[in-house]
């Protein structure tokens, strides 16, 4: 038994360390596609080799990186927000969209339309300083549970998603979010749940200004839009704020498409990863019809490309970070 044992530990010593498995919620060829990318880009003297300086990573987040039925998560927080406020003062109710929201009726909400929807986000989101604005996000973030799974709200993050991050820093790689959604909303809950810093966190954003207030400076958010973070806005923003190319992109809709054909032209390694819901039963099915994250051309174009299309169905073993959570 003995000699056994012992040819065992020498065969491993000479084998080397048995590497861990960088996305243990991850299967199938898009895992594989995924990390030979990585290992080709960090192999120092390989034919790919980039740098750590520029290996940027960019990410959407609402559908990306953590769920987005059945509506964006920042507009249940605006009307929730709303309900708080009109329980305060009854008075803001100054019309029908302000109304829906402080009754919860989305679909009354819908009704109202784009300028509906704006009055409701204005109402929860502007006149308010910066610190109060987050105070109000991190509370909703503690209290908030999601309609459909009962979670926390920044528990219905994507495991494999995670995993993926992780993996990418552990490599050298700097990892951003790319987001359409507002930009100070995200900051608030990025680093603790995907360990991205606020500083590496692009998003839409609404004017800002500097005042005085009882002798203590602060940032007060205003009510106009200053910069739209989506679509062909994403490449805007990513060199507006990274100032380089990426060399990985990723995203779930038609919103990210120009992000992943900005990502992935130009010289050198490069890849354009999109996260297919095809998941009914444990997250949602959906693509190229519906109200949130419509996905048409990047299903169409994706494999001309050589872009990843993840099924979330076949590819992910799990799907939230806030599974068996208690």
């Amino acid at each position: 038994m003995r000699l056994f044992v012992g040819a065992g530990l020498l065969a491993a010593a000479w084998m080397g360390p048995v590497m861990a498995d960088p996305l243990p919620s991850w299967q199938g060829e898009s895992k594989e596609k995924i990390i030979s990318f990585v290992e080709a880009v960090s192999e120092v003297g390989g034919a790919d080799y980039v740098t750590p300086a520029d290996r940027v990573a960019v990410f959407d987040n609402d559908g990306t990186l953590w769920a987005e039925q059945p509506v964006y998560f920042q507009l249940i927080f605006a009307v929730d927000q709303v309900a708080k406020l009109a329980a305060q003062d009854p008075s803001i109710l100054t019309s029908d969209a302000l109304k829906a929201a402080a009754a919860g009726d989305y679909e009354a909400l819908a009704a109202t339309g784009k300028e509906g929807l704006l009055e409701v986000l204005a109402a929860s989101h502007t006149e308010v300083s910066l610190y109060q604005f987050q105070q109000d996000v991190s509370a909703w973030l503690e209290e908030a549970r999601h309609p459909k799974t009962g979670m926390r709200y920044d528990e219905m993050t994507y495991q494999p998603m995670v995993e993926l991050l992780r993996y990418l820093r552990d490599e050298g790689f700097q990892t951003y979010i790319v987001s359409g959604g507002g930009i100070q909303f995200m900051r608030v809950f990025a680093e603790d749940a995907y360990g991205i810093p606020p500083q590496q966190v692009i998003g839409s954003s609404i004017t800002s200004s500097y005042e005085m207030i009882d002798g203590v400076p602060v940032i007060m958010k205003g009510a106009e839009l200053f910069f739209n973070d989506d679509k062909a806005g994403k490449p805007v923003g990513i060199m507006h704020h990274i100032g380089k190319q990426p060399i990985l992109a990723g995203g779930n809709s038609d919103g990210d498409f120009e992000m992943l054909e900005f990502t992935t032209t130009g010289e050198g390694a490069r890849l354009g990863v999109y996260v297919h819901h095809t998941d009914a039963e444990r997250e949602w099915a959906y693509d190229r019809e519906g109200h949130i994250g419509v996905l048409n051309r990047g299903l169409d174009e994706a494999d001309a490309r050589g872009w990843v299309l993840i099924d979330m169905k076949e590819d992910w073993s799990r799907i939230f970070t806030g599974e068996g959570a208690e």
